[in-house]
């Protein structure tokens, strides 16, 4: 099975020779060692590497548990580096060599070698990488599989790849499970024996119930405006648990640190500033949202909001939630404000989108909602509406643009209509 990671590989080529290493991060299973074992690879041997420049170690594999040793393991790459042409150090799982942060640096003092690692589990989550490489290392950050990389390996037409997409997510091996219940069992298993062990081992929680319970609240509320002090009180009127804002606000970094959630914060549009009071969760991989909560809560609107972000996410975009303050008159004649949301504010560098996550707009009163936020922000960037219908896109007398969210996610440049 190929499954078409060309975005990635462009990052890695674009990175070659740069004088840093290379680190490869993402939530455990998201294909890190797929991309540079197999993608990465197949590259190399095509613009005329030799095998033997390609130094491959795979620091998980048992037979290489004597490399795990950091005077092992320089011994065994300068011996294999027997010339002055260019060699590929790609190491996976860089985390279970000791004392690894010395072995890179010298690998960096070898003028012919490029390195490339790549690092999950409780050891190597994404603040460990800005901690320890600092101003050494590049790192290359790689999410789920996007739709267009699910259905490039979908034995299926594009309306049933969604529907798996909604339900299981985006994790290569959903692709090799065959029946629903070898998916639910796979996302669930995963779950519970690495992505929740990782943070209990390495922020040593001692209350694993009350994380565990905030990832099912955050889970059941995705797409929900909160904050670690809405969460306590939460737990208190649902659950008759005191537990402190602060400890929540720690929990929810620690989920984010591992990749499992990522926030948007609100941004005020027109004030062209943050506001930091109210944010909004989003999962990495929906499938690992549906697997917590048992395949139980699937609503399809909240589930197309979620693989929206990860999308625009995954193009390189900085997502945020967007704030719209309107004034006028009451009938007393009283000023009031009002406040209009907006589903996305996406940018990147001058680049900036407005996004609306409709799921159906099947009434002239649904159609205003939707349009109401976009009507009240008087720039000239584009804006945008995404439906669930099977639509290709189109733009109304106000310039605003719908689109099906099929042709929203099979299109990487559907921003641009």
């Amino acid at each position: 099975m190929d499954i078409k990671r060309d975005s990635y590989l462009e990052k890695l080529i674009s990175r070659e020779k740069n004088g840093l290493i290379k680190i490869v991060t993402g939530v455990r299973r998201c294909g890190k060692s797929y991309l540079l074992f197999n993608i990465f690879h197949r590259y190399l041997l095509e613009k005329g590497i030799d095998a033997s420049h390609i130094i491959e170690i795979a620091l998980d594999d048992r037979s290489n548990i004597t490399l795990r040793n950091p005077d092992n393991m320089l011994a065994y790459v300068k011996d294999k580096i027997v010339d002055s042409l260019d060699y590929y150090i790609i190491l996976d799982e860089v985390q279970l060599l000791d004392e690894f942060e010395d072995v890179l640096n010298s690998f960096l003092h070898i003028k012919n070698a490029d390195v490339y690692v790549t690092g999950s589990n409780s050891k190597f989550l994404s603040s460990d990488v800005i901690t320890e490489f600092r101003g050494r290392g590049d790192e290359i950050r790689i999410y789920p599989l996007n739709f267009r990389e699910y259905l490039s390996a979908y034995d299926g037409s594009p309306e049933d790849a969604w529907d798996d997409y909604m339900m299981y997510g985006g994790l290569p091996f959903i692709l090799n499970r065959k029946t629903p219940e070898e998916k639910e069992d796979y996302l669930i298993h995963l779950f519970q024996t690495v992505y929740f062990s990782d943070i209990i081992d390495k922020h040593h929680v001692r209350n694993k119930e009350e994380l565990d319970e905030l990832i099912n609240i955050l889970a059941s509320s995705v797409g929900s405006l909160t904050n670690s002090l809405k969460l306590s009180k939460t737990f208190y009127s649902v659950k008759h648990k005191k537990i402190s804002s602060a400890t929540l606000k720690k929990y929810a970094d620690y989920l984010e640190d591992a990749f499992l959630i990522s926030k948007a914060t609100r941004y005020d549009v027109k004030g062209k500033k943050y506001i930091n009071s109210l944010v909004k969760y989003y999962f990495e991989d929906i499938g690992i949202r549906n697997a917590k909560l048992g395949f139980r809560q699937v609503e399809e609107n909240h589930l197309m909001e979620n693989i929206i972000y990860n999308e625009l996410r995954n193009r390189g975009y900085r997502v945020d939630v967007g704030i719209v303050e309107s004034y006028g008159k009451n009938k007393a004649q009283k000023t009031i404000r009002k406040q209009y949301e907006i589903d996305f504010v996406a940018s990147r560098g001058s680049q900036r989108y407005y996004l609306q996550s409709a799921y159906i707009m099947n009434t002239q009163e649904k159609i205003q909602q939707e349009q109401n936020s976009l009507m009240h922000v008087n720039d000239s960037f584009k804006k945008i509406i995404i439906v669930k219908d099977h639509i290709k896109p189109r733009r109304d007398e106000h310039g605003f643009v719908t689109m099906g969210i099929l042709n929203f996610l099979s299109d990487e440049h559907s921003l641009e209509f």
